[in-house]
C-alpha cells in the first residue's frame, strides 16, 4: 500500500508529548519506521503586532490532532495501530472505531494542512493577529506608503489585507496593505 496521511485524535495540550513519544517508539523500533514515516503537530506561524513591534509565535491550528504519515500493511496493521492507540493521551484515529482499520485523509486535505503548517517548501503561510474594523484610523509603518495615515475602507481577513484611504497630493487614494504593515492610531 502507498503512504497516506492519517489524523490521530489526542487530548488537547498533549500533542507535543505524544509526538515525542511516537518518535521515541520509532527510534527504539517498537513501531516499525517503515510503517510510520512522519509525525507532525499542525502549527502555523502567527505574527502579533503590539505597540508597533512584531512578535512571532507558533500556534496549533488543529488543537487535539496529530498528522501521521503511514504505509499501513494490509494484514499486520493492527499491531502498529494498537501501539499508537495505547499511548497516554491518544483517543484514536479520526473517523474509525478502535477495531477498524484507520482511514487516511485525501491527498488534497493533506496538502492543505501541510501548506498551512509550512511543511511544503516555498508555500509557508503566515497569519497576522490583529483586528481592524471599517472606519478605524491607522498608520502605515512599512512599504512605499510608510508614514501615511488614513481610514480603513475594507478588511479582508482571509488574505490578511486592508484597503486604507490615504491622502496623497490632497486626494483620497485607496491603498491595499497587509496587516503587518499598519498599526492602529
Amino acid at each position: 500500500m502507498a503512504k497516506s496521511w492519517y489524523i490521530l485524535h489526542t487530548y488537547t495540550g498533549y500533542e507535543g508529548k505524544i509526538e515525542r513519544t511516537i518518535r521515541t517508539l520509532l527510534e527504539s523500533k517498537d513501531i516499525d519506521p517503515a510503517v510510520v514515516t512522519d509525525v507532525r503537530v499542525p502549527v502555523e506561524e502567527l505574527i502579533e503586532v503590539k505597540d508597533g513591534k512584531q512578535h512571532s509565535r507558533k500556534n496549533k491550528f488543529l488543537p487535539g490532532y496529530i498528522m501521521l504519515e503511514m504505509d499501513l500493511p494490509e494484514l499486520d496493521w493492527k499491531k502498529t495501530c494498537t501501539v499508537i492507540r495505547r499511548i497516554q493521551g491518544v483517543t484514536g484515529f479520526v473517523g474509525t472505531n478502535p477495531s477498524d482499520r484507520p482511514r487516511p485523509i485525501t491527498a488534497d486535505e493533506a496538502k492543505n494542512l501541510l501548506q498551512k503548517s509550512g511543511a511544503i517548501k516555498g508555500e509557508k503561510v503566515v497569519h497576522v493577529k490583529q483586528s481592524f474594523n471599517i472606519g478605524d484610523q491607522v498608520k502605515i509603518t512599512d512599504g512605499p506608503f510608510a508614514t501615511f495615515s488614513g481610514n480603513v475602507e475594507e478588511v479582508n481577513p482571509e488574505k490578511d489585507k486592508l484597503r486604507v484611504n490615504v491622502q496623497i497630493f490632497g486626494r483620497a487614494t485607496p491603498v491595499e496593505v497587509s496587516f503587518a504593515q499598519i498599526e492602529k492610531i
